[in-house]
Formats: C-alpha cells, structure tokens, sequence
C-alpha cells in the first residue's frame, strides 16, 4: 500500500513539474516542436546540407534567447536531444 501511495505521488509531482515548466516558458513549446518536426521531415542529404548554411535571424535570436536563460536551455534541450540525436545517428552524423 505504501508502495503505492509512493507512486501516485511521484507521478503527481511529476505531472505538477511539467505543467509549471510549460507554464513558465509558453512559447518553448511550439519552438521545441518545430525544431523537433523539422529534423525529423528531413532527409540525411537535407541535414548536411543545412549545416552548413548559416543560421536565419530567428535561429540566432532563439540561440541567444537560450544562452541568457539556462532553465530555458536545459527544458529546450532536454525536448529536443532525443529526436534530434536518433536522427543524426541515423544519418551517421554521429557514431
């Protein structure tokens, strides 16, 4: 029974962290998905190329949005690493 009551308070606290993170930062939701949508529509040949191109003005202010706010960064990063490191692996962009 302890056991259980553990869990469902785990789960809450859980759930309560996310909802106050998506609260206090409302627009990192539609960045994180649009980067997350973006590595995912591209081919391997679209992702090399694209890396070598510079960065568009709202990729540099979104960068410099995440390099003065690090609880920003660390929920942006933490969104988007997965997807985007299972695509480059997949592209043997990493080993």
């Amino acid at each position: 029974m302890f056991r259980q009551v553990t869990l469902a308070a785990a789960c809450a606290a859980a759930l309560a962290t996310g909802v106050v993170l998506a609260q206090q930062f409302p627009v990192l939701d539609n960045v994180a998905n649009k980067v997350v949508q973006k590595y995912q529509s591209m081919t391997c040949e679209q992702l090399w190329a694209q890396k070598s191109q510079p960065k568009s003005a709202e990729e540099q202010r979104v960068i410099g949005l995440l390099k003065s706010d690090p609880a920003m960064r660390t929920e942006f990063l933490n969104r988007v690493a997965g997807p985007i490191t299972n695509k480059m692996f997949d592209c043997g962009m990493i080993p």
